[in-house]
């Protein structure tokens, strides 16, 4: 049996602080295709996904986004909005039908703040997420534009 990955939201936060989350979530629905944001835009919310799939991509001058990530169940789409000046880092889009939990960012830090351990566990849990995403954007767009037997043994 596998364990479960520290990104997902279930291995990440204790109950408690998930029910918190769940109490001020707004559930919605994303047909295949639809524009979660784009990078540079403003991070103003960030979701959860329940079901279906969403890709994570990064512009690439002169060429179409390159998919870097797909999340799936449990999984942050979105750290952007923790971090001044909130603005997304990466595009999102639905790659199936999605159903998520939707957050207000501002609602989310403001309860950081109140609560010292509420905030630590989403700091942790989102820098884990940060972590894991920078380093499968790094390994994705060595796949795609690195010259074959130029990756790193790291």
């Amino acid at each position: 049996m596998s364990t479960p990955s520290p990104t997902r939201i279930a291995a990440a936060l204790p109950a408690e602080y998930r029910a918190r989350l769940t109490d001020i979530a707004r559930e919605v629905g994303f047909p295949a295709g639809t524009r979660l944001f784009n990078e540079g835009g403003h991070a103003g919310r960030f979701w959860i996904v329940r079901s279906g799939t969403v890709g994570l991509d990064v512009h690439v001058p002169g060429r179409q986004a390159a998919v870097i990530e797909s999340l799936g169940s449990g999984e942050l789409v979105g750290w952007s909005w923790l971090f001044p000046p909130h603005t997304w880092h990466f595009g999102a889009e639905a790659m199936s039908p999605v159903r998520a939990h939707e957050f207000d960012a501002a609602t989310v830090r403001t309860m950081m703040e109140a609560d010292p351990r509420f905030g630590a566990a989403m700091w942790r849990w989102v820098a884990q997420v940060l972590a894991h995403r920078l380093v499968s954007a790094r390994v994705r767009l060595l796949d795609l534009y690195a010259p074959h037997g130029s990756g790193s043994s790291l």
